[in-house]
C-alpha cells in the first residue's frame, strides 16, 4: 500500500492549520491591543476612574471585555462607562467582572424593565419609612416591601439598584452615612424575602438628588428609589474563531 502521498498530505494540511492558527492569533492580539486602546480612553472620558478593561478568554485575546474596578461609582456612571465601551467600532459584548452584562455594541446595552414600573407604582402614593434618623424599616413599611419583592420577582436575573436619599437637614457626611445605611436595610429586607444577594446593588446618595421641584430640605426627599437594569447572557467568543466561509 503506497503511504507516502497520504502521509505527505497530512503533513501538508497540519502545516496549512497551523499557519493558519498562527495567522489568526497574531491578529487578534493585534485586534486586542487596538480594542484595549480605545477603551481606556473611552473609560477615561467616561468618567470611570479606576476602571481597567481586560481582553482575554482565558489564554486567547478576545474581543469581549470584562471590566475591572469601580465598585465605588454610582449606577449612572457604570452604565455610561459600559456604553462607552461598547460603543468602540468593533468591540463585542461588555460585562463587568462582578456579573453585569450588556448587549452586543451597536444595541441599548441597558433598559429598565416592566418590573419597575410596577415598583414606582407601589411608591407612588406609600413609601418605605424608617424610624427617625436610624436605618430601622418601620413596621407599616414591611408589608409594603412584601409588596415590592412581589413585584420585582418576575424580573430575577436582572440588577436591581436600591438608592437611598436624605433631605439636606443635618451635615451631608452623616446624610451619606444613613441613606447608605437605609439602601442596604431594604438590601436586607429583600433577601429576606427571596430576591437573590447577587442581583442586588444598594447605595446611598444623600442629600444630593432631591425630586425635581422639590425644596433640598423637603422630608419628602427621603426616600428609597429602584432601578431595575435587564441583563442578557453572553458566550465570550475569541477574536480569533475563524468565520464562515
Amino acid at each position: 500500500m503506497e503511504l507516502r502521498p497520504t502521509l505527505t498530505l497530512i503533513a501538508g494540511t497540519l502545516l496549512v492549520a497551523s499557519l493558519s492558527i498562527a495567522y489568526s492569533a497574531t491578529r487578534g492580539e493585534t485586534l486586542a491591543a487596538s480594542l484595549a486602546e480605545a477603551a481606556e480612553s473611552a473609560i477615561a472620558q467616561a468618567g470611570g476612574r479606576g476602571v481597567t478593561a481586560d481582553f482575554r478568554a482565558g489564554e486567547l485575546p478576545s474581543r469581549h471585555p470584562v471590566l475591572n474596578g469601580g465598585e465605588n461609582l454610582d449606577e449612572g456612571t457604570r452604565a455610561a462607562v459600559a456604553q462607552a465601551v461598547a460603543a468602540i467600532p468593533g468591540m463585542g459584548g461588555v460585562r463587568w467582572a462582578d456579573g453585569t452584562i450588556i448587549a452586543e455594541s451597536g444595541a441599548v446595552p441597558i433598559s429598565p424593565l416592566h418590573c419597575q414600573e410596577d415598583v414606582e407604582a407601589l411608591l407612588r402614593a406609600r413609601s418605605i419609612r424608617f424610624e427617625e434618623s436610624r436605618a430601622t424599616i418601620d413596621q407599616p413599611s414591611r408589608a409594603l416591601l412584601d409588596e415590592v419583592a412581589t413585584a420585582l420577582r418576575p424580573c430575577l436575573g436582572s440588577i436591581i439598584a436600591i438608592t437611598g436619599h436624605t433631605d439636606s437637614s443635618g451635615p451631608e457626611a452623616g446624610n451619606l452615612a444613613l441613606s447608605q445605611e437605609r439602601a442596604e436595610a431594604v438590601e436586607r429586607a429583600l433577601i429576606a424575602r427571596g430576591i437573590p444577594s447577587d442581583g442586588l446593588r444598594a447605595l446611598g446618595l444623600g442629600s444630593r438628588e432631591p425630586v425635581e421641584g422639590l425644596d433640598p430640605g423637603d422630608p419628602a426627599n427621603r426616600r428609597i428609589d429602584f432601578s431595575v437594569i435587564a441583563t442578557e447572557p453572553l458566550k465570550p467568543t475569541p477574536v480569533d474563531t475563524p468565520g464562515a466561509r
